[in-house]
């Protein structure tokens, strides 16, 4: 399967001279983009829900431009198990973006991120990694927006001092995200994670659609985990004030 998605990554970037550059409509405003950047005093929301294995998730994530080149948000999730004991409210995640590459808003060179932040507080329940209290995190984003197409790269490393279950694991994500038309919005995500405990090793292959109506965005996705044969859908509101 990594092979597979080493293969139509590399064959994506083939077929990339021929994307038409008239097909994109405001960049600035495509918060779903893998490489968007929020501009000075720019608000971001972003809502979700997930479903997957009988827990429902909702998370909201409000974000602050602090010029260009710097972001910093904050996000709290709740969740709802309904074959079991894990309810309740995860780690609160506060981070950042700063971008040390290009410009924002300069599409003619690689663009680069560094990701930065901490998870804290939650419900002892919640027991997904993704969540779990006392986490730090630190990542390098990079990758190329056209026109018609972005791809991009992260690679994230999180450590986890929680007292039951102190570990570490790096997640490693390419990324494909194409402007079909003037409001609609292809992406394709493949995450690997390699954990300290192998317990919590994952591959996830996901893909959304994204509508578009000014600076509001909606999604579905669907997401595939092979691990553990585990699926799950979602939907996410983000609103670009």
């Amino acid at each position: 399967m990594r092979k597979f998605i080493a293969i139509l990554f590399a064959g994506v970037i083939g077929i990339m001279p021929g994307i038409n550059a008239a097909r994109a409509n405001g960049l600035e405003f495509d918060t779903s983009d893998p490489l968007f950047m929020m501009q000075t005093r720019d608000i971001l929301s972003e809502t979700s829900l997930t479903y997957w294995d009988n827990i429902l998730r909702l998370q909201q994530t409000l974000s602050y431009g602090i010029n260009d080149r710097l972001s910093i948000g904050i996000n709290a999730n709740f969740q709802q198990d309904f074959d079991g004991p894990e309810d309740g409210f995860g780690a609160v995640d506060l981070g950042g973006v700063y971008r040390v590459g290009t410009a924002a808003g300069n599409s003619a060179h690689i663009i680069s991120d560094v990701l930065f932040g901490l998870k804290f507080g939650g419900s002892s329940r919640v027991r997904t990694p993704d969540y779990a209290d006392s986490t730090y995190y630190a990542g390098y984003r990079f990758g190329r927006q056209w026109a018609g197409m972005t791809l991009a790269a992260t690679i994230k490393s999180s450590w986890i001092f929680d007292s039951d279950r102190g570990m570490a694991y790096i997640d490693l994500m390419p990324e494909a995200y194409f402007r079909i038309s003037q409001n609609w919005r292809l992406g394709t995500q493949f995450t690997l994670r390699k954990a300290t405990n192998p317990h919590y090793n994952q591959e996830w292959l996901g893909g959304k659609i994204i509508r578009q109506y000014g600076r509001t965005q909606y999604a579905a996705r669907l997401d595939y985990e092979f691990e553990s044969d585990n699926l799950q859908v979602g939907v996410d509101v983000n609103i670009l004030f």
